[in-house]
């Protein structure tokens, strides 16, 4: 799909803050309410926006574990695989990689005995060969790509 520079700007705009209203939308962007809303309601219907969600602070809600897990799956079970992991609550994000692993699965747990749980109980999968799990420390960045 193509987008023109004011659907670029009202994209930037409602990914700083989604909750804005129409008119501070289009007073932002430089168009009138009705431009805003007509432009709005063609990319969710085009499905450039899926959906508007809260940006959540985790560690003060006392998630205190991101781990990256990478996994190498075997005997082409990896997309089976794959949306069997992305169901669990803990699991926010599931890549299929190239390299050594097949894919890689973001988590965030409350403490480290919920992950070795998750951890323990992903390793009896079958098809699951080798996890290798990775603790994040510090969370530099982390944001929406702005258009």
């Amino acid at each position: 799909m193509e987008i023109d520079e004011t659907d670029r700007n009202l994209l930037n705009i409602l990914l700083d803050d989604s909750r804005l209203s129409l008119r501070k939308i289009a007073k932002k962007a430089n168009i009138s309410a009705a431009t805003a809303m007509s432009r709005i309601k063609r990319l969710e219907k085009e499905g450039c926006i899926k959906k508007y969600s809260a940006l959540l602070d985790y560690e003060l809600l006392g998630y205190d574990i991101d781990v990256l897990i990478d996994i190498k799956i075997s005997k082409g079970k990896l997309f089976e695989l794959e949306k069997k992991l992305a169901k669990s609550k803990n699991i926010f994000a599931v890549y299929d990689c190239t390299g050594e692993f097949d894919a890689a699965v973001l988590g965030r747990f409350k403490n480290r005995r919920a992950m070795d749980t998750f951890l323990k109980k992903i390793q009896k999968y079958d098809f699951i060969e080798r996890t290798n799990t990775r603790m994040i420390l510090n969370t530099i960045k982390d944001e929406h790509v702005k258009l």
